[in-house]
């Protein structure tokens, strides 16, 4: 399998360089931009397999440069930070972000971050095939394809987790602690509005499709994937 490339953006050149030097350590390849717009161009020619994206951008800010990338790709994006409110982190995931990591941050973390995120898409392992069907659903982990009512559905790699990961555990309740540690990981440094801003992007691609089975909010406990008897 060809190496994985991963498109650094941040307007802090020894940043950039400080990344590049541990993700081309453990066999990445790399591009850096240093601006929006740069960004924007290199990602339509070099065809990164993720992107790591600042906010604080020249030109265009990081922001723009996700919603630009989402109108044409699901390319994994995981957003650099400077700020840490809860406000900031839950803007990111609604446009479309994979992952967060706040500066200042250790090179090593972001690095297990690009890892775990090429690994759940399959660029780092050949997973065996991970399929749940229902009424008008398919849920394909190994390809991360989901499709509604025989339509392929663009959803983000997170999403695909998470409704993956209920879906083949119907009826069972989770808390959002629960969600977070065993869909992002016990390393995820986030808060529980995380899982409801993507609970809420899935229902608006899954409501209204069966009456079969739903997304169900368990209020003042979490969530499940509710399938009738």
């Amino acid at each position: 399998m060809a190496a994985a490339k991963i498109l650094i953006v941040d307007d802090d050149r020894n940043i950039c360089e400080l990344l590049r030097l541990y993700i081309e350590k453990e066999n990445f390849e790399t591009a850096i931009a240093n601006t929006g717009r740069a960004a924007l161009d290199l990602f339509a020619s070099f065809h990164p397999d993720l992107v790591l994206l600042d906010i604080m951008l020249p030109e265009l800010d990081g922001w723009q440069v996700c919603r630009e990338i989402r109108k044409t790709s699901q390319c994994p994006i995981i957003m650099l930070t400077a700020k840490g409110e809860v406000f900031d982190k839950v803007l990111g995931l609604e446009l479309g972000a994979d992952d967060y990591v706040v500066k200042p941050f250790e090179a090593k973390e972001v690095v297990a971050r690009i890892k775990a995120v090429l690994r759940r898409i399959g660029k780092t392992d050949k997973p065996s095939v991970q399929i749940v069907e229902y009424d008008k659903l398919s849920i394909n982990l190994t390809n991360y394809e989901l499709k509604v009512d025989g339509k392929v559905i663009d959803t983000p790699p997170k999403e695909m987790e998470l409704i993956y990961h209920l879906a083949s555990n119907p009826n069972r309740v989770y808390t959002r602690d629960q969600l977070l540690d065993e869909v992002w990981g016990f390393d995820y440094y986030g808060d529980s509005r995380t899982v409801d801003v993507h609970v809420k992007r899935l229902r608006e691609k899954l409501e209204g499709v069966s009456d079969q089975w739903s997304l169900k909010t368990v209020w003042g406990v979490g969530y499940k994937f509710e399938v009738k008897d």
